[in-house]
């Protein structure tokens, strides 16, 4: 459940209370040099920026207390801007980091919710947030923001959403990255991670021979991935990967729904498994007899998959190095 909704009175007296005790702090790496003492005060610039919902964002100057979708928050931490609030899957049960906020330090942190449907509202306005970031994956429905408090917290503070499918990651990637030099970050460590990115994605092509399928698993049932509709998916198909592309997917256009003893429907020398803490593990998998006795199963040609991986060159380097990896050993098995 997500936290209690103001009342509309309360709700309108606390964002006038915390507007006027808004401070700004500064985003992301280095301090700029202060003006010469004889120098009058620089003014603040104006700040600007063109989500994914066409929705052009205009304020005084550029928003340093940002709140955001922990695969939002995972990217722009890479980027160098520092959320003061996360929402959506950022701590596992044992109270351990959820490997989707990336690297993201949740001690320094405020989690408003963890779970879909959970965000509390009350929270939020206590942090005086001056920008709200969220991916997208139907335009105009910003991630893990409840249906039933997103009026409320539209008005607490402006909000971005960044669309992540019918496009590649990197465009994903280049989206997030406008949107962190406009607010301001530092940038430093983007150049490397970004050679990194592009030579892993150079060596996709020596395993073009081989044939992918992409899974996530749940009890009852067998998820195949559509290729299309995943910006990470469609970055590897686009640079060599042949990936098997279910016959009939779902209503969402995201995947085909297979029952457990139809898990065989597909054929394929790799399988690649979501690896998010919805999902069955390897081992819950392989105790599904038909899933067990598929050929890539059984000769060990089974690897992870980071669905989320923050969209960011530093994510998607570890991303591809690890894959890259991975099916160095495939080749070597076939």
């Amino acid at each position: 459940m997500s936290g209690p909704v103001l009342a509309r009175r309360g709700f309108l007296a606390a964002t006038v209370g915390l507007a006027a005790a808004l401070t700004l702090s500064a985003c992301g790496g280095g301090a700029t040099p202060a003006a010469p003492a004889s120098s009058p005060a620089p003014a603040a610039q104006a700040w600007s920026f063109t989500d994914d919902r066409d929705k052009k964002l205009d304020l005084p100057k550029a928003p340093t207390r940002i709140v955001a979708q922990v695969g939002a928050a995972a990217a722009l931490w890479d980027f160098g801007v520092r959320p003061v609030g996360v929402f959506g899957p950022h701590k596992l049960a044992d109270g351990a980091k959820d490997p989707q906020v990336g690297n993201v330090d949740i001690t320094k942190v405020t989690g408003l919710g963890n779970v879909w449907d959970e965000f509390n509202v009350e929270q939020y306005i206590a942090l005086q947030p001056e920008l709200l970031v969220s991916s997208m994956y139907e335009k105009g429905t910003l991630w893990y923001v409840p249906e039933k408090s997103k009026d409320t917290i539209e008005q607490v503070a402006p909000t971005a959403g960044i669309m992540l499918t019918g496009r590649t990651a990197s465009q994903v990637i280049g989206k997030y990255e406008e949107l962190a030099k406009s607010l301001g970050a530092d940038m430093r460590g983007v150049p490397e991670a970004k050679a990194r990115m592009e030579a892993a994605t150079k060596e996709l092509a020596q395993f073009k021979d081989i044939k992918i399928l992409m899974v996530s698993g749940g009890a009852d049932q067998m998820w195949v991935v559509n290729p299309p509709e995943y910006a990470d998916i469609m970055h590897l198909t686009e640079n060599g990967l042949d990936i098997v592309k279910p016959d009939k997917v779902d209503e969402g256009g995201f995947f085909q729904t297979l029952s457990w003893e139809n898990a065989d429907m597909y054929d394929a020398d790799v399988i690649l498994y979501d690896t998010r803490t919805q999902a069955l593990t390897p081992e819950e998998m392989m105790k599904k007899p038909t899933f067990a006795k598929l050929p890539a199963v059984k000769a060990g040609r089974l690897y992870p998959w980071r669905a989320e991986a923050p969209f960011s060159y530093q994510g998607y380097a570890d991303f591809l190095e690890e894959l890259v990896t991975n099916l160095k050993k495939a080749k070597e098995l076939l």
